[in-house]
């Protein structure tokens, strides 16, 4: 296990395989440890990065989460990379991670070769998404194997993170913050916007919405890949083949 120093305290990451490296960002109230199922799929190829955000898995505790917690989770990204001196680094953000990702390429996009953005919203929040964040959260924490997985991912103070991150996300809805540091017209590297059209945690028309931020992107650096059916996130839910679509994507670049 390794740790290194951001803001006066300590983000956990751990490294798989050899290679070009390709940080893992992990999704709200979930750790790095969804990632380590996954990494057969891809550390033979790659130097594979994972990293808990600060208040998450093996990271240090805050007291609270920003309301605009990814592009907060973009600057400990960016920290990490500068930490490791690995030369430029590929990313893949799932759901919340993906905004992060984004985030910190638009930032930063000297340290990076590429991202690949899985299951997320896109620009904006859906319409309804404060009331079913909500009645998401409310039930994970009644269903036995939803609390299994939080306190697989958090440890024993699971609910406390995930009351957090829930406070952090209702703010950020409700005051409208901007989910993206910059414009997508500025975003100067190759990216690829991953999804379930089945996903039910993200927006109706996710189809819609990637394609017009893939149209955004400048040099037509942006593609699409969304499978017809599977939950949330499609990497997790649609693992082998969301493998060989990122592992093909990155090798092309």
């Amino acid at each position: 296990m390794a740790y290194f120093p951001y803001g006066g305290k300590s983000i956990f990451y751990e490294e798989f395989g050899q290679g070009s490296p390709v940080l893992f960002l992990h999704g709200n109230t979930a750790s790095s440890k969804m990632f380590e199922l996954l990494m057969p799929l891809y550390a033979e190829k790659f130097r594979c990065i994972l990293l808990d955000f600060l208040g998450n898995g093996r990271s240090d505790r805050v007291e609270r989460f920003s309301p605009d917690l990814w592009q907060e989770e973009a600057r400990q990204t960016i920290a990490l990379v500068e930490y490791l001196q690995c030369g430029k680094v590929s990313l893949v953000g799932t759901s919340g991670g993906a905004w992060a990702a984004v985030n910190a390429a638009l930032l930063r996009p000297d340290l990076f070769h590429a991202v690949v953005a899985d299951s997320f919203d896109g620009r904006t929040l859906n319409a309804r998404f404060a009331d079913n964040l909500l009645a998401e959260r409310n039930a994970a924490k009644a269903d036995p194997q939803a609390r299994q997985f939080y306190q697989w991912c958090q440890g024993d103070d699971w609910e406390t993170v995930v009351d957090r991150d829930t406070e952090a996300l209702l703010q950020c809805a409700e005051e409208n913050r901007p989910l993206l540091c910059r414009p997508l017209t500025e975003f100067n590297l190759p990216i690829l916007f991953l999804g379930s059209r089945q996903d039910e945690m993200c927006r109706e028309d996710l189809e819609q919405e990637y394609r017009e931020m893939a149209s955004l992107i400048p040099n037509q650096a942006a593609a699409v890949h969304l499978f017809e059916r599977g939950g949330h996130p499609a990497v997790m839910t649609h693992a082998e083949e969301a493998a060989a679509v990122i592992c093909g994507f990155l090798s092309q670049i």
